[in-house]
């Protein structure tokens, strides 16, 4: 651990670059060593090491920051989405309307939650989904839509919400990437039904391992979800479902978020916006020296901002004319990179009984062709993001190492 705790800011050693791993918070954990040591100590006497006490502080410290009248912890972003299905009211098969590009969760989350994916392609510039897309997917079985926050910006949820009031959906929304983003004052995750943030290590608040959370304004979502968490209950005993007629027992689950990582969160959480603007900061100096280089087709400086709506950029990704042999060059070279996604979900197979084939949503898969995520976090330095550009730069151009 102490090693950990003492190096120095990712990219550099001695003055020098050295490899550019694709994450890396070990300065972050550095500096705030003393208030994430405070705080887990304070778990460990307390003796509740889940759904405890900081756990209920660090809701409450989300619902500040966010705006949300309720902030529900729970174990992964990926649970968050299942229960926040749940809570909505999804019915065994409903159908859901989902991007094909994005990461698996936001579809099979729909699966666990008896629910039934359907797919729509993403918009021409940028990555959410399309609108006009959503209203072509609709069909008498479908129950909600669920638009995905990605990389560094909104989806386009007016669009969204236009659709849903004339088929009369309801909207959830995959906002596990999307925490400080925000839409005309409003948090993501809070203009339908309600949404999720993931916590896992490499988002733009991340914990030591897997943690997510729902957001809601609805009283009712919030306390199915809740009960949800925790095998139904409500204090010790199973509970009624809310907002239902006929009230039924409540299935759950062991969905409960551990103190240990609502410990390291709340400490995180103190300088999540400065963590923000230093990865603003990164990514418009990827933006600058990325741009009009040949064979990139897209930075995501360039991609358009809805007016009343932010930027913060979690993933910085470029669309590459070579992608897979860039990524190659890179990792040759000791840069870590991701392909988000490496195949669109309508063509995944697990879901090749619902009929997809090449060529039905041709802007999420051309996207998965091209997509590259570069190393992107608060303790990257400049002189890393510097030696990323000069590696993608010499490939591009045809340069020599």
């Amino acid at each position: 651990m102490k090693s950990t705790l003492t190096s120095p800011t990712s990219g550099e050693r001695d003055g020098e670059i050295s490899a550019v791993p694709f994450f890396d918070q070990s300065e972050t954990f550095r500096r705030i060593w003393p208030e994430i040591r405070s705080n887990c100590i304070r778990v460990l006497d307390d003796g509740k090491f889940s759904h405890g006490t900081a756990v209920a502080d660090l809701e409450r410290a989300l619902e500040r920051y966010t705006g949300a009248r309720h902030a529900v912890g729970v174990n992964s972003g990926t649970d968050a989405l299942v229960l926040l299905l749940r809570a909505a009211g999804l019915r065994p098969g409903e159908e859901v309307i989902v991007p094909a590009y994005t990461f698996a969760a936001s579809a099979t989350a729909v699966v666990h939650a008896g629910g039934v994916p359907v797919f729509a392609d993403i918009e021409e510039h940028g990555y959410g989904i399309d609108p006009d897309s959503v209203a072509a997917a609709v069909t008498d079985r479908t129950r909600m839509v669920m638009p995905v926050h990605l990389f560094d910006r909104l989806a386009d949820l007016r669009g969204v919400h236009r659709v849903a009031r004339t088929h009369g959906l309801t909207v959830v929304e995959d906002s596990a990437e999307a925490v400080g983003m925000r839409a005309g004052g409003a948090h993501a995750g809070l203009s339908g039904a309600g949404g999720v943030l993931s916590f896992f290590p490499a988002k733009t608040l991340g914990a030591v391992g897997d943690a997510g959370a729902l957001l809601t304004d609805d009283d009712a979502v919030a306390e199915t979800a809740r009960m949800l968490r925790h095998h139904g209950r409500s204090g010790r005993t199973l509970a009624a479902f809310p907002g239902i007629s006929n009230p039924t027992v409540v299935t759950g689950g062991n969905s409960k978020m551990d103190d240990l990582q609502a410990a390291v969160l709340l400490a995180k959480l103190d300088r999540l916006d400065t963590d923000i603007e230093r990865r603003a900061v990164l990514s418009r100096r990827y933006d600058d020296r990325l741009r009009g280089l040949p064979g990139v087709r897209s930075v995501p400086g360039d991609l358009p901002v809805r007016p009343g709506e932010n930027r913060v950029v979690y993933v910085h990704l470029i669309e590459v004319d070579d992608r897979d042999g860039l990524a190659a060059r890179l990792a040759d070279a000791g840069i870590g990179t991701e392909v988000y996604y490496p195949r669109p979900l309508h063509l995944q197979p697990c879901f090749a009984h619902l009929g997809y084939r090449a060529g039905d949503l041709p802007r999420a898969e051309a996207a998965c062709r091209s997509a590259l995520a570069l190393p992107l976090y608060a303790d990257l330095s400049e002189s890393a993001v510097d030696r990323v550009c000069d590696e993608i730069a010499r490939h591009l151009t045809g340069g020599s190492r």
